[in-house]
């Protein structure tokens, strides 16, 4: 295996010997990517999401958002057989643990206490996107497993502390377990466009942690059969049992009766209005929690104009005036799903953003949950999935499924305690997932 380590080694496809070893070629910026055989080779993985498109990762780096003075430096990782690329991947090298959404400050603080440097790491991952799929992007999957032992061996040349790959699926943690990286568990909390048989208790519904290949992929979300797809909210809300009934009709006529109402568009139906406003309402989510935000004006500005058909606003309105907005995204129709010819038909939502200039009574949920899950109702939509965190989605019957990452430590003496500190943690989010399991929103066999 030849690594180049310095970026851009080997650029032009030319230069490598249709019969030498597999090359790691090391790119110091999405734009130096060829865009088309990028997304070529991310349409062929078995979880792909609209946000490891290269319009998406390049848009990250020519707005500023995800750059070196962010604490994101660009290390594009591809795998050449000859002239055919056959593996790649994201990486950056980071400066701090922010934007990530899986936590590693203790270990960065236990290596600092005994006088060795955490920092620069090495992430496989999409900056501030906490949404599964897959993060190694490869040919098959033996091309899959060079391409992360070539990336672990590069991290090893370039004495990093550490490497780190952020919520992949199944493929891309087998691929990681050979490679010597460690599995790490969490939570997130996605619904489903249809309730479980009533012939089958609520629990049932769950994944045990590990069980990521039963994880309903591209993205995750439990993959247990379900009735049929629900006809409409109401629809929704009659398999659900009565106190979550009863909750969310009490929201959503509060919000109704302050006067506010909704509108939807999706892609190009988005004007550049509504952008405009969206943004000004999620800068100042971000100021009120004392940050300022992730993404900058431009990054949605590349949005509008290369990857409009990804998103839909729901934008709150009060005297006609818009005072709230959240952003949902939609991956693409699968090739499987049919009779219908809605183009978001079995797709997968991911709720992203939201803000207010003004505060309503149960309007952050209406806006992130109740409208966005009547829209995938509407659309067929198989899933929606809400993000990190956040018990509080089970009562609008999101429910709890194992995400993972993967992670490698140089240190043996750092590996092995956090090797020992993951076994106690599996078992903790083990535990935490059949107590989920016990506060199923959805109406048992009985009634």
């Amino acid at each position: 295996m030849q690594a180049g380590g310095r970026p851009g080694e080997y650029r032009n496809a030319a230069q490598r010997p249709a019969d030498a070893a597999p090359a790691l070629q090391v790119l110091d910026t999405p734009a130096a990517l060829d865009a088309a055989r990028w997304n070529a080779l991310l349409a062929r993985q078995p979880s792909p999401t609209p946000f490891m498109r290269h319009e998406y990762l390049l848009a990250l780096h020519a707005s500023g958002s995800a750059v070196t003075h962010t604490g994101w430096t660009p290390r594009f990782m591809l795998l050449w057989a000859g002239s055919e690329l056959i593996a790649a991947c994201p990486l950056y090298l980071k400066s701090h643990s922010f934007g990530e959404y899986v936590f590693d400050w203790a270990w960065a603080n236990a290596h600092a206490e005994h006088g060795l440097p955490y920092y620069p790491k090495a992430v496989v991952a999409v900056p501030f996107t906490p949404v599964p799929g897959t993060r190694l992007l490869a040919r098959d999957q033996a091309a899959r497993a060079s391409l992360i032992a070539a990336v672990r061996d590069w991290c090893a040349d370039q004495r990093l502390s550490s490497l780190h790959l952020l919520f992949g699926d199944e493929a891309d943690l087998a691929a990681c377990e050979g490679a010597g990286l460690m599995r790490r568990s969490q939570v997130q909390f996605h619904w489903k466009n249809g309730a479980p048989p009533r012939s089958a208790a609520a629990p049932a519904a769950l994944p045990p942690v590990g069980a990521l290949a039963a994880l309903g992929r591209p993205g995750g979300g439990s993959d247990a059969p379900v009735e049929r797809p629900f006809a409409d909210f109401d629809d929704f809300l009659a398999a659900l049992t009565q106190d979550k009934r009863k909750k969310i009709r009490q929201e959503r006529r509060r919000v109704a009766q302050a006067g506010v109402r909704f509108r939807w568009a999706a892609g190009n139906d988005i004007t550049a209005e509504d952008w405009a406003f969206f943004y000004r309402c999620y800068r100042r989510t971000y100021l009120e929690h004392g940050n300022a935000p992730y993404l900058t004006p431009a990054f949605f500005a590349h949005m509008a104009r290369h990857m409009a058909d990804v998103w839909v606003l729901f934008t709150a309105e009060r005297e006609s005036r818009p005072i709230a907005t959240s952003l949902i995204a939609v991956g693409a129709r699968p090739e499987s799903a049919g009779g219908s010819n809605d183009a978001y038909n079995g797709a997968v939502a991911y709720g992203r953003y939201w803000g207010a200039l003004e505060r309503v009574d149960g309007l952050h949920f209406e806006a992130c949950y109740h409208q966005p899950l009547e829209w995938c109702i509407h659309h067929g939509v198989a899933r929606f999935e809400g993000g990190a965190q956040g018990e509080h989605k089970m009562a609008r019957a999101l429910l709890p499924v194992a995400t993972h990452s993967a992670h490698w430590l140089a240190h043996p003496g750092f590996a092995d305690a956090v090797a020992r500190f993951l076994a106690r943690e599996s078992l903790a989010v083990d535990g935490y997932l059949g107590q989920l399991g016990e506060r199923s929103p959805f109406r048992r066999p009985d009634g």
